[in-house]
């Protein structure tokens, strides 16, 4: 057997343990795994001294092409992607203009990303009062899911789902077979608490947070929980901010309920007192809690309760990301560079979590989760999605490749660099001396495998 690439001597990380092997590549995918590979490869990598990771699965991102490109489009979205060791990422249905709400919209998005793409990518379909009629066919086109928002999204073309409108849509995607995302914060908690401090003149970002206070984000995912239980649904809880919610989910799932838990790289890496510092750069919602609820996360995700890990990458212009009143700019953070650097430092280097769970809610679960078949994990038969990382080499976090670099991650020190990523054994990223290089390849759309239904707790390690 001869070989495209031949990946010699680095340390696997599977979800059995770190391994040293080496990995052979043919046809963009994985068809060795073996201490020794003696196979003739047309290309040889020296990769002792480095962590072979599977590729970053990012479900949660906002690219925002079409229409609102100039906010964040394919191509720097998928350079950042790429430089922070992914290599899929799953695309929102808001903020491009006109969302992802039929056909037509799915079309666009899908003609951009394949147009400017540089890394493998699915699409989110949105779940809304305006196209509770469409999801038959966004599911028809090859929607990984569909998104909901429980509270205001930020943009009137994209309304949130009240409660009937939610509960249909999950009846609809449990029938479909995909899995129903929901942004969970109370709108009638959030929405009150909000106009409450505006109209005392209180509009500064400790004012902001007080309005999304963490009960909101519980009474809402308990809500999502029910209607996920009545109508069987499969159901993603998105950019989790307390270990409450975490819980809630938890203990639904022990009840049958067919529920995965996602939070962020912000809600593991940043608290509360770090807005103060950053200010509307750090402005997300749910908001960022305390230096406990911060350390609760990490101790859920230790204990297997959060499934996965995704950027929630949502940039605008700076113009939106500036002003005296806190609750009037933009809400979202540029992150998605950032994913597997947090997971490292935080989680590996400061609170000893091990590199096969951080590998599984980075990238083996969200690719289980929303049906990738061939993704996820170093495995014979899968893409050769990986990234070459130097596991103890500390950085500073200068070079970033975001469309406007408000990145509140910016100056930030981490241990363990990512010095390659390969998508289907192509180099994507490579940090050189010079600085970074981008291939020059496209991705391809992903759409899901047809979707099991029954619960299945994914445990921490995988399978």
């Amino acid at each position: 057997m001869s070989l495209d690439l031949l990946i010699r001597g680095g340390t696997l990380v599977t979800p059995s343990g770190p391994m040293r092997a080496d990995l052979g590549v043919a046809g963009g995918q994985i068809v060795s795994l073996a201490l020794e590979v003696y196979a003739p490869a047309r290309q040889e990598v020296d990769a002792r001294g480095l962590h072979v990771f599977p590729g970053v699965v990012d479900a949660h991102v906002h690219l925002n092409e079409p229409g609102r490109t100039h906010w964040e489009g394919f191509d720097t979205g998928t350079r950042a992607l790429a430089a922070g060791g992914a290599t899929s990422f799953l695309d929102m249905p808001l903020n491009s203009s006109p969302p992802v709400l039929d056909r037509a919209t799915f079309q666009a998005k899908r003609a951009a990303g394949e147009a400017q793409s540089r890394l493998d990518f699915g699409l989110w379909g949105g779940l809304t009062p305006l196209n509770l009629s469409e999801l038959d066919e966004l599911a028809a086109c090859g929607v990984v899911g569909f998104k909901a928002f429980m509270s205001h999204s930020g943009l009137d073309e994209f309304p949130a789902a009240d409660d009937a409108t939610l509960y249909e849509g999950m009846r609809a995607a449990r029938r479909l077979g995909r899995v129903v995302a929901t942004h969970a914060e109370s709108d009638g908690f959030t929405r009150t608490l909000a106009q409450a401090a505006r109209a005392q003149g209180r509009h500064g970002a400790r004012d902001y947070l007080a309005s999304r206070p963490p009960i909101t984000e519980a009474e809402a995912v308990s809500r999502a929980l029910l209607f996920a239980a009545e109508t069987g649904a499969a159901l993603h809880l998105v950019h989790l901010s307390t270990a409450r919610a975490v819980l809630l989910a938890a203990e639904a799932r022990a009840r049958g309920v067919d529920v995965t838990a996602e939070t962020c790289p912000h809600y593991l890496h940043f608290t509360e007192e770090d807005v103060a510092r950053a200010g509307p750069l750090l402005k997300c919602a749910p908001p960022l809690r305390t230096d406990a609820e911060r350390e609760a996360l990490w101790a859920a995700l230790k204990a297997g309760q959060i499934d996965t890990v995704g950027s929630d990458h949502s940039p605008a212009p700076p113009e939106l990301k500036t002003g005296d009143d806190f609750f009037a700019v933009w809400g979202g953070i540029s992150g998605a560079q950032s994913t597997l650097n947090v997971l490292l430092e935080d989680g590996h280097w400061r609170r000893g979590v091990p590199l096969p769970l951080l590998a599984a809610v980075s990238a083996l679960h969200p690719a289980r989760r929303f049906g990738l078949a061939r993704k996820g994990a170093l495995r014979v038969g899968h893409d050769a999605d990986f990234a070459l990382v130097r596991l103890d080499e500390p950085f500073t976090l200068t070079e970033l490749h975001d469309r406007h670099r408000g990145n509140p991650y910016r100056g930030e020190r981490f241990r363990g660099r990512v010095q390659a990523t390969y998508l289907r054994g192509q180099p994507v990223y490579r940090q050189t001396s010079q600085g970074a290089w981008f291939g020059d390849g496209r991705g391809h759309l992903l759409t899901p495998a047809p979707l099991n239904t029954a619960p299945s707790p994914i445990p921490p390690g995988g399978p």
